[in-house]
C-alpha cells in the first residue's frame, strides 16, 4: 500500500526531475498555449518578467515594515553574452534598488559564467560587488546542485577578500554543509539558511524529514556561535518556533526570510516584531522556480491548478499585512 506521505515524496522527486529536463523546459517554453497557462501559475510564486515587475512588488512590500531581497531568475547559462546579458541586467537592478532603499540582490553564479567558466563567474561577480558596495547594496550568492558547490564557495572566497557586502546561501539537506560553515568562519558575509530544493543522492543529503529539521537548527545555532549574521529562510513552523524559543532571534543580524507568495500567512511574524525578509523574483526562467515550488511542497499543486483555471491575476502581495 502506498502512503500520502510516500505518494507526496516521489510526486517531489518527479517534479524535481521535470525541472531539470531540458526538453520539457523548452517544449513548454515553445508552445505558447502551455506557456501562457504555466506563467499563470508562476504568478504565485514570481513577480513578472521584467525587473519594473519586482521592483514594483518591492516597493509595495517595503512599504509595509518588510525587508527584501530581490532575484534576477536564471542558472545554467551556457553563452557567454547571455552570461553577460544577466550581469548587465544585474547592474541595472543594484542602480534601481538603491534609488528605492531596498538592499539585497540575490542570483546564481551559474547564470553569469559558472556553467562556463569559473573566471567568468568570479568577474562578473567582483564587478557586481564593487557596484554593489558604491550602491550600498548587499549581493547573495544563492546555492545550487551539490555537484557546483566546491566551485560556488571557491568563488566566493575569492571575491569576499575584496568585498565584504556578499553573502552566501547553504543548505541544510546537505551532509557537508556543517563542514562548510566552519569553512566561512571568517568570512564576514551573512549566511542564508534553506533546506534545499535540488534532487541529491542519498549519500550526499538527507530528505525532508525531522531529522532534516533538526540539523537545520543546529546549523542556525552553528552560525550563530561562530558570530554570523543569519537568515533562516523557511516556512516550517517548527524550526521558527524553535528559533524564537531558543530566543535567536533577538540576536544581531538574524532574521527570518519567506519566499514571496508562500505561507502569506507567516506575516504574523512581522506583526509580533521579529524581522522578516521577503524573498522576491523576477524573470522569464520562471519554469525550474515553479517545479521547485510544487516540489517542496506537493499541495502547491492545487493551487497552480487553481491559479491556472481562475479567471483573475494572483498578486500575492496583497496577503501580507
Amino acid at each position: 500500500m502506498v502512503t500520502t506521505t510516500n505518494l507526496e515524496k516521489k510526486f517531489a522527486e518527479a517534479m524535481k526531475s521535470i525541472a531539470r529536463r531540458a526538453d520539457v523546459k523548452t517544449y513548454v517554453e515553445q508552445t505558447p498555449a502551455i506557456y501562457q497557462l504555466l506563467q499563470r501559475a508562476a504568478a504565485k510564486y514570481v513577480t513578472g518578467e521584467d525587473r519594473q515587475d519586482g521592483l514594483e512588488a518591492g516597493r509595495q512590500l517595503a512599504d509595509k515594515g518588510y525587508a527584501i531581497s530581490l532575484e534576477y531568475i536564471g542558472e545554467n547559462t551556457v553563452d557567454v553574452q547571455a552570461c553577460e546579458a544577466a550581469a548587465l541586467e544585474l547592474s541595472l537592478l543594484i542602480h534601481a534598488l538603491a534609488e528605492r532603499g531596498i538592499a539585497r540582490v540575490s542570483f546564481d553564479l551559474s547564470h553569469i559564467g559558472l556553467s562556463l567558466d569559473g573566471d567568468l563567474a568570479y568577474k562578473n561577480l567582483t564587478v557586481l560587488g564593487a557596484l554593489a558596495r558604491q550602491a550600498g547594496i548587499e549581493l547573495f550568492v544563492s546555492m545550487e546542485e551539490s555537484a557546483k558547490t566546491d566551485a560556488i564557495l571557491s568563488i566566493y572566497e575569492r571575491a569576499t577578500a575584496a568585498y565584504a557586502n556578499i553573502g552566501i546561501t547553504l543548505q541544510a539537506q546537505l551532509n557537508r554543509t556543517a563542514q562548510d560553515m566552519n569553512g566561512l568562519q571568517s568570512i564576514p558575509g551573512r549566511i542564508r539558511i534553506v533546506k534545499g530544493a535540488y534532487q541529491e543522492s542519498d549519500h550526499l543529503a538527507i530528505p525532508r524529514s525531522s531529522a532534516l529539521n533538526e540539523r537545520y537548527v543546529q546549523l542556525v545555532e552553528q552560525a550563530i556561535r561562530i558570530g554570523h549574521r543569519v537568515s533562516i529562510a523557511t516556512h516550517d513552523e517548527s524550526i521558527i518556533d524553535e528559533v524564537i524559543k531558543r530566543r535567536w532571534i533577538h540576536e544581531p543580524g538574524v532574521e527570518f526570510e519567506l519566499l514571496y507568495g508562500i505561507r502569506p500567512d507567516l506575516s504574523q511574524l512581522k506583526k509580533a516584531g521579529y524581522p522578516v525578509r521577503i524573498y522576491l523574483t523576477y524573470g522569464r526562467e520562471w519554469y525550474l522556480y515553479l517545479c521547485h515550488r510544487i516540489a517542496e511542497y506537493p499541495p502547491n499543486l492545487f493551487q497552480a491548478i487553481l491559479d491556472i483555471t481562475g479567471t483573475g491575476k494572483a498578486d500575492p502581495v496583497l496577503e501580507y499585512e
